[in-house]
């Protein structure tokens, strides 16, 4: 797929194909570190992606009341792992960083102190009550990045689960586009609806203004149990009744939701290619266990021999006559 991951975001070219990591958690020591390294990068050296996305994890208990279904556990910050263990990884890299409990002088010196990093998504507090301790928004984020670190591709966050509960993140992410952003990754989605709905308002309101939709990345993860079911709803991703009702009574989960997966990737390229808009997906696993891990990769597979499908031609249709009424 090449790696020049600026140019194929600017020129709006569509079916990108990203995979992201979790970096390993502080508890393991750099030997365990390095191991888990290198199995990373033998399992994506076969896959031609356009790049990789290293999250930045913070612990999210304040977003919600309910209790978290997997343990908080700190990981190596994701510039970190990049630079010690990641280098021999051809892929152009996309570091997420979280600006919670960070105040404007502390990004400040992390922007400056990373201007080696080409590609990044910021990610905003999880709660309010976070940004009144710090006194430091993502707004404030972006308009630092704007006068520290001009040139770096800045990617930002969409959430189609947002969209059916408040019906504005097309305008979120129109106003992002205005604080710099070029592209957007999503939430992972499992709700058909809820982001076609986003993509929908997304695109007549860019008409509207007369603006180019910038391209949109959607987040696909397997589910291996009903364990990472229940950590995908606590992480805020919505799953329709019906599925989560097949997927508990599948006799293969993490099959069916592969096959699930696959479906929605393949209905949304089909309405993001009737309206040219540029759309493409990002792989994940939410789980470190070893099958869903290797599911994800599998999902990897299967979405970019779907992304190297011929773009569908729709044949617009001539209205029939009427005939004149006597």
């Amino acid at each position: 797929m090449g790696h020049n991951l600026a140019e194929k975001i600017k020129s709006g070219g569509s079916r990108l194909v990203f995979y992201s990591l979790t970096p390993p958690k502080i508890t393991n020591g750099q030997e365990k570190i390095a191991e888990i390294a290198k199995v990373q990068i033998a399992r994506l050296s076969d896959h031609d992606i356009d790049g990789l996305i290293l999250y930045d994890i913070q612990d999210e208990s304040t977003r919600t009341g309910q209790e978290r279904t997997f343990a908080f556990i700190p990981t190596l910050s994701p510039e970190q792992y990049s630079r010690t263990y990641l280098q021999s990884l051809d892929v152009p890299l996309i570091i997420y960083k979280s600006i919670a409990n960070m105040n404007g002088e502390q990004f400040n010196q992390w922007l400056t102190e990373n201007k080696d990093i080409k590609h990044a998504v910021f990610v905003g507090a999880s709660s309010q009550q976070q940004i009144e301790l710090t006194n430091f928004s993502l707004q404030d984020a972006y308009t630092l990045r704007q006068q520290v670190a001009p040139d770096l591709l800045l990617g930002g966050i969409t959430i189609p689960e947002r969209h059916n509960k408040k019906g504005d993140e097309h305008l979120r992410i129109t106003g992002k586009v205005g604080q710099g952003c070029s592209f957007f990754v999503s939430q992972c989605v499992y709700n058909i609806n809820d982001t076609k709905d986003l993509l929908a308002d997304y695109y007549y309101h860019s008409n509207s203004t007369g603006m180019t939709p910038s391209p949109v990345i959607f987040t696909l993860a397997p589910c291996g149990s009903l364990k990472t079911l229940e950590f995908m709803e606590w992480l805020g991703i919505k799953v329709p009744k019906w599925l989560y009702n097949d997927l508990k009574h599948s006799k293969d989960i993490l099959q069916s939701s592969i096959q699930t997966c696959l479906n929605v990737a393949s209905e949304l390229l089909e309405y993001a290619d009737k309206k040219n808009m540029s759309i493409g997906f990002n792989i994940e696993s939410v789980s470190i266990k070893k099958d869903e891990i290797a599911a994800s990769v599998e999902l990897l597979s299967e979405v970019i021999k779907l992304g190297k499908q011929p773009v569908k031609t729709v044949v617009q249709r001539q209205p029939t006559a009427i005939p004149e009424v006597i």
